[in-house]
């Protein structure tokens, strides 16, 4: 947890994010869902026994950056990660999750949710 916390002070606003290189394919991923709005695969560093990311493909830098013509995209990526917890077998429940800045522990600026599941949760997160 320390190591993603020293990620998250350091990462920094701008430029091309590793979710851009999977969005062109740059870098392979185990793609569980893509349409024309967002992708969806399972993080490299699991925090959960399920942990999957949506991105979307438009690179909005952070969700307190987002605009109001941003809120069908919003929107559509809460649907797609319903859509990944059903297909990953969480009938149970999980927990959603978006990182907004280095408080908020987001260490990657291209906002995305993180949908993790596959155990009980606990509360307050962090």
């Amino acid at each position: 947890m320390a190591d993603e916390t020293a990620k998250a002070q350091a990462a920094q606003p701008g430029g091309d994010t590793i979710f851009g290189k999977i969005i062109r394919k740059e870098i392979p991923v185990n793609l569980l869902y893509e349409d024309d709005q967002c992708v969806a695969f399972p993080d490299i560093a699991p925090q959960a026994p399920t942990h999957i990311l949506v991105v979307p493909k438009k690179p909005i830098v952070q969700l307190s950056k987002a605009e109001e013509s941003d809120s069908a995209l919003l929107g559509h990526l809460m649907i797609v990660a319903k859509k990944c917890a059903e297909q990953a077998g969480l009938s149970k429940g999980y927990r959603i999750v978006i990182n907004d800045g280095p408080d908020g522990g987001q260490s990657v600026y291209h906002i995305h949710i993180h949908v993790l599941g596959g155990r009980q949760m606990g509360w307050p997160p962090g």
